[in-house]
């Protein structure tokens, strides 16, 4: 039987608004009972000791914090539609979310996925109190009530593609549930499981049927195995974990927090009484479990008991598992119930067993049993090789088994059998990366912040890659992002809470999600410096491989290695020979770098010998075939007189081209700008044109480089160039490259030939033509791929690049690494979906723990009234929401009669959805921000007829709404002016 990993857990429990918060209350060994909510019935109305007709013997359960908060704007579900939804679909849809977060995985990315859906469920009084006030039904009523909606729904909103369905086995739902995702796993019917129990009490009913059937404990304590046992306490939670077969979650890199061996369902069959526990049953459960598991009785450490802390059902349970057990073994079985903590929690009390013990597993300890100080000496539990336990108990062995019970009051019976997951051998590598952080508005972005902050700060400092990394795959997919590429954890941590405070902190980047397209350029002669790229070398992997595949290619033209020159600090990267092949190492390894994280660009622009690794990742040279051009063209440079300069000048280059008539031996080497030349030749020729250009008041500077190639020299350089670029094989680029040679965009099967890479070197860059037509072709951003910012401080004074950002992933020779992470966290914030792996070393790979995303507790729904004992009454639903306070509107005198139908409009969109009319603007989204759904999509059509008495084709009518404003554009288009105004 193949084992299913326990990968991701959440619930919410009495006294415990999350797992941690559960694992403090079990080791505390407290409970969380307390007295019932006003906003659930009167308890003195429906309160008698003696638990009379109609009454119940106490007037206190298990409650969660929040039942009746939801944050509906997260899900896209309209106020109308989440007020009309069972609190505990709300519940499960949160808890789902972060059971998948907690797993190292992002919900939003298990879309289209065969992963199953299987939730445990008993009541559904939201229904009760609801769907019996007939003329109040409405289609969201129906939708958000029924057991199998609470199931359907999670798999709706997430787009899960596996089984999914509701069970109802009364005490035992989950952990049914819990085994029918096995067997949905084991038979390959998914590949991942989401199983969850909820319960939720509203009203008084379940408290009266247990007083009568006395079953409820007067004194409201459950107290399991103890001889002060009298029954149970009802209780709330939901939870729910993700499963994976075992050998999946491991090739994943998914933790695991405990693995499923084995489990079994069974019914009682006839007993004593339909409701009453069959002591049969029980033991064949558990004995076909652990056959199933591969488990001796003597191997498991524990069990947690399904131990309602009824005298019948302890007794039964007790005599079952000493059947089991009382085997030879070292120590007697430990038994307990999570119950004598939160309560019965009815349909939900498998999951919260299953919780505790994968809880335990994971932290190698087991939590004490309440109550086990006062044990019923009735049980006899040391003859039936069982104890309670009194202490915590370690968990040494690192394949320690415990199991788990659950029985249903009509008789269904289940068991699983866990186990450790064993030691934790992951790496712990050092370094940084780029955290994120994403929500669904700038509010839940502020306060996830501060939850990360708090996720870092608890972290050792060498595990900082990986919370990075893990907030890489779990949190980075929202609409509102935040990005920080950090080193230390102190540094992230006092920026993260700052950004939390509402302060702006320098180092984070924040943006919405958008479409992204992004410009490559190449920066070309003159950005070379001793160490450069040293940063990226030392912290990329990814930089590091790519640098090493072009300086394995560039070797044996070069003679040796261009990465050590590069590295090693020497001056002599500077001398035209060593500059050039490095220039274009830099570029092409930046570009894989940059390819392998953010995708492919738009398109490419290189400037000078910046072209070249343009063309390769273009696909119009191959690597060793731009190598060889490359150092040739380096080499023949090299070769000429010294003596060679550079002059640029702020000028058009209509006022240097006549002085170069009378200057045969200077060349126009680069057009950079309207107003923004280079010359190239002799010092004495540059230095007359640098008086005649500054006589006329322009102004002019020198550029160091060792040789400079001038037209003096053009023939003898360019055809022995010519006889290595005919070695060379050539085919049409595969992306859009604009050419600075040509100062265009190169058309289809154009190629960048021999004569091409010939005229390359003596032909000015034609830059500012280049770059005018690239970014007509739009780009929102704009990377420069070099060592040095070059390009960008040219392009700050070109007209059409202005208000278009430039990333420098290596500014120059000040630059750490740090700057790459810079570069992609705020293509990341922009829009950009970012491949993360090239940022991090292997063993910073490694999924960790984030505290899953924190819901808004602002809006709330409930039913209007509690329940009173006068007999059914209407109900009204009810919505508390923190809503913005609308801007005052002054009063206007020109509002035009369209104005005003604009704003009916959008009045008719507001009540149709629940929000309130301010909140609605005509760009608002139906679908993603105001939640319509089909049912809504018609009580908006039957409403728009209503309001202007017009018949509307729904055929016509859906398909082209997106916006509020929509709404307006289409009956406009489609009904006669006054027809509209009329009321």
């Amino acid at each position: 039987m193949s084992d299913i990993a326990v990968v991701g857990l959440d619930g919410s429990f009495p006294g415990a608004a999350g797992p941690q918060a559960y694992w403090d209350l079990l080791m505390s060994g407290e409970d969380a009972i307390a007295e019932v909510p006003a906003d659930r019935w009167d308890k003195s109305a429906f309160h008698d000791p003696h638990g009379a007709m109609g009454h119940t013997n106490t007037t206190a359960g298990g409650f969660i914090a929040d039942a009746d908060a939801f944050d509906h704007e997260f899900f896209n579900i309209s106020p109308r539609e989440a007020e009309a939804m069972d609190p505990q679909q709300r519940l499960l849809l949160q808890a789902g979310w972060r059971a998948f977060e907690d797993a190292g995985l992002d919900p939003r990315r298990q879309a289209g996925t065969r992963t199953g859906v299987f939730v445990g469920v008993m009541g559904n009084e939201w229904a009760q109190l609801h769907m019996t006030d007939y003329d109040r039904i409405t289609a969201h009523l129906g939708s958000g009530n029924g057991y199998c909606m609470i199931a359907n729904r999670l798999s709706y909103h997430l787009d899960l593609k596996g089984p999914s369905w509701a069970v109802d086995s009364a005490c035992s739902s989950s952990l049914v549930a819990l085994h029918q995702a096995c067997v949905a796993l084991r038979g390959g019917e998914c590949d991942q499981a989401l199983v969850g129990g909820v319960n939720v009490i509203l009203t008084p009913a379940l408290h009266i049927f247990y007083s009568q059937a006395g079953l409820s404990a007067p004194d409201a304590a459950c107290k399991p195995f103890s001889r002060h046992a009298n029954g149970i306490v009802r209780g709330e939670a939901v939870g729910a974990v993700v499963l994976r077969r075992l050998e999946d979650a491991v090739a994943a890199g998914l933790r695991v927090y405990a693995v499923i061996k084995g489990s079994a369902v069974n019914q009682d069959g006839r007993s004593n009484g339909l409701t009453a526990p069959n002591r049969w049953a029980q033991q064949e459960v558990i004995t076909e479990a652990y056959r199933r598991a591969g488990v001796r009785p003597q191997d498991v450490v524990a069990v947690e008991a399904h131990g309602t802390g009824t005298v019948l059902g302890d007794m039964i349970e007790t005599n079952a598992l000493g059947a089991v057990h009382s085997v030879e073994r070292e120590q007697p079985c430990a038994i307990g119930s999570v119950k004598g903590n939160i309560g019965h929690t009815e349909g939900a009390a498998g999951i919260a067993a299953v919780i505790k013990v994968a809880l335990a597993l994971d932290r190698g300890v087991l939590p004490p049993s309440r109550h086990a100080r006062t044990e019923n000496p009735q049980l006899k539990l040391r003859d039936k090789g069982l104890r309670l336990l009194k202490a915590p108990l370690r968990l040494t062995d690192d394949t320690a088994v415990v199991s788990v019970s659950s029985f249903g009051l009509g008789g269904t019976n289940a068991h699983v059998v866990l186990a450790s997951p064993g030691a934790d051998t992951r790496p712990q590598e050092p370094g940084g990366g780029v955290l994120t952080v994403s929500a669904n508005n700038p509010e839940a972005l502020a306060r996830n912040a501060g939850q990360l902050a708090e996720d870092v700060r608890a972290a050792p400092e060498r595990r900082i890659g990986q919370l990075c990394w893990s907030s890489n795959q779990v949190k980075s997919s929202g609409r509102h992002r935040l990005a920080i590429a950090v080193s230390t954890k102190d540094e992230a941590v006092t920026a993260l809470r700052r950004f939390a405070a509402g302060e702006r902190a320098a180092a984070i980047a924040t943006g919405n999600r958008r479409t992204v397209s992004i410009g490559w350029l190449f920066t070309g002669q003159g950005s070379q410096y001793p160490g450069m790229t040293r940063g990226l070398h030392t912290h990329y992997g990814s930089y590091r491989r790519a640098l090493a595949e072009v300086d394995e290619a560039m070797a044996p033209f070069l003679g040796g290695s261009i990465v050590q020159h590069m590295l090693d600090g020497s001056a002599q990267i500077d001398t035209t020979g060593l500059a050039q092949p490095a220039i274009f190492a830099t570029g092409y390894a930046l570009g894989r770098t940059l390819e392998e994280t953010c995708g492919e660009p738009e398109w490419m622009l290189g400037h000078s010998v910046g072209e070249f690794a343009a063309a390769v990742l273009a696909g119009a040279l191959s690597l060793p075939d731009a190598c060889r051009l490359v150092a040739a063209r380096a080499e023949l440079m090299q070769g000429l007189p010294a003596g060679g300069g550079m002059l640029a000048a702020r000028c058009p280059a209509e006022s240097v081209e006549p002085l170069l008539a009378d200057e045969p031996t200077v060349s126009l080497a680069s057009l950079n700008g309207p107003e923004d030349v280079v010359c190239s030749g002799p010092l004495e020729a540059l230095e007359r044109i640098a008086d005649r250009l500054g006589a006329a008041g322009v102004t002019t500077r020198r550029l160091q480089v060792s040789h400079a190639f001038h037209s003096s020299m053009t023939e003898p350089v360019l055809a022995e160039f010519a006889a290595v670029a005919s070695q060379v094989q050539y085919r049409p680029a595969q992306r859009a490259v604009y050419s600075t040679l040509r100062g265009r965009l190169l058309g289809d099967g154009e190629l960048m030939d021999a004569a091409y890479w010939t005229q390359h070197i003596s032909r000015p860059v034609r830059f500012f033509e280049a770059i005018t037509e690239a970014l007509r072709q739009g780009a929102s951003h704009l990377v420069e791929i070099g060592s040095r910012s070059v390009l960008g401080p040219m392009l700050r004074r070109t007209p059409a690049a202005r208000g278009i950002p430039v990333l420098t992933p290596c500014p120059g020779p000040q630059a750490t690494g740090v700057e790459l992470s810079e570069t992609v966290a705020r293509l990341y914030c922009d829009g950009l979906s970012p491949n993360w792996e090239p940022l991090y070393e292997p063993g910073q790979r490694t999924l960790h723990r984030l505290t899953p995303y924190a819901f808004s507790t602002a809006t709330r729904f409930w039913a209007g009234a509690p329940a009173r004992p006068d007999g059914p009454r209407r109900m009204e639903l009810i919505a508390t929401r923190d809503q913005p306070t609308p801007e005052p509107r002054p009063e206007r005198a020109d509002v035009t009669e369209a104005d005003a139908f604009e704003r009916d409009v959008l009045g008719v969109v507001a009540d149709v959805c629940g929000y309130a009319a301010h909140e609605i603007r005509a760009d608002s989204l139906l679908h993603e921000e105001l939640g319509f759904d089909s049912i809504m999509l018609i009580q908006l059509k039957d409403r728009l007829e209503q309001r202007w008495s017009q018949p509307i084709d729904a055929a016509e009518l859906l398909p082209e709404l997106t916006t509020a404003g929509d709404i307006t554009r289409f009956l406009r288009s489609r009904t006669a002016p006054d027809a509209l105004l009329s009321r």
